[in-house]
């Protein structure tokens, strides 16, 4: 019997390895051991840094440990879509896509499948491995990662403990985050580019601005500056945000970020020390860039 601590929610439930099994129980993630898949691709609409000129090798899990509402993968992450593959498919799945010239593996929600991706990541592969993750992250976990995983990207979504709850059901998120994000740069260091502007290793901070959060985005901008000096982190300060899933049953984020909102919050980050990172224009607010989830690449 194993029982499951591998993030924050600390279930502590003995999981089925199979969403198939009728014996185990299923926990926060609602999701066996056996990874999901939802889609494998090259894609081109990461950072620069990350998609290039040849695309990330991406990797699309289904479920998450956190249950954000307006989450613009929802199709996939309450877990309704995806199919369940071995941890030796995965790694062929790996060296599938850097067949095709990715730059990278991208393993993105990867955080509940944590021991099917520490099982695929046992021998190093000829690419940087991304860990895309929401940020929602216990330091047993990603000490376990140490080696294996060459670029951190994680999200700081929320400072304030109230959205975190109502929004994300992820109470204490901003100290488990910050936690976490220090210890992925503790592993992998400063930032490293090749000639090409293509990142080898290091930590991207991601936040994705939600409406009526102005203040809340300013906080996450000054602890980034606060802790990290120039050359140390990149900072991607997202303007995507469209509201999907269940964004409609909450009437003060059931709309796109203002052009008002997202201009003071520009001029904030670019007031502030943060030197290295991006921004997003106004375009990516958009569904056209929501990926199909059809099982592709699976």
């Amino acid at each position: 019997m194993s029982y499951c601590y591998v993030c924050p929610h600390r279930c502590g439930v003995d999981r089925p390895q199979s969403i198939n099994d009728e014996e185990g129980v299923f926990g926060s993630c609602g999701c066996g051991l056996q990874p999901i898949v939802a889609r494998a691709g090259l894609h081109m609409w990461e950072e620069p840094c990350i998609s290039g000129t040849r695309g990330s090798g991406t990797v699309f899990f289904s479920g998450c440990n956190l249950h954000c509402v307006f989450c613009q993968n929802h199709k996939i992450s309450s877990g309704s879509v995806g199919r369940e593959i071995t941890v030796k498919h995965l790694r062929e799945i790996y060296y599938e896509l850097i067949a095709q010239g990715a730059h990278n593996i991208n393993l993105v929600t990867p955080t509940h499948f944590a021991e099917a991706v520490i099982e695929s990541l046992q021998s190093p592969l000829p690419v940087p491995v991304v860990y895309n993750t929401s940020g929602f992250e216990v330091l047993d976990t990603l000490r376990r990662l140490e080696g294996k995983i060459q670029i951190y990207m994680p999200d700081l979504k929320y400072v304030n403990d109230i959205p975190a709850i109502k929004y994300s059901n992820a109470p204490y998120y901003f100290r488990t985050a910050t936690q976490a994000i220090k210890e992925m740069y503790r592993q992998v260091g400063s930032y490293r580019l090749d000639n090409d502007g293509i990142m080898k290793s290091g930590v991207l901070i991601r936040h994705l601005i939600l409406p009526g959060q102005v203040e809340d985005t300013k906080r996450i901008i000054d602890w980034i500056a606060q802790n990290f000096k120039s050359g140390q982190i990149m900072f991607s300060l997202m303007r995507q945000y469209v509201p999907c899933g269940r964004a409609q049953e909450f009437p003060e984020i059931n709309r796109k970020v203002s052009d008002d909102e997202y201009g003071e919050l520009e001029d904030y980050l670019l007031h502030s020390s943060i030197e290295d990172g991006f921004l997003q224009e106004k375009t990516a607010a958009s569904e056209d860039f929501i990926p199909c989830f059809d099982e592709s690449g699976v």
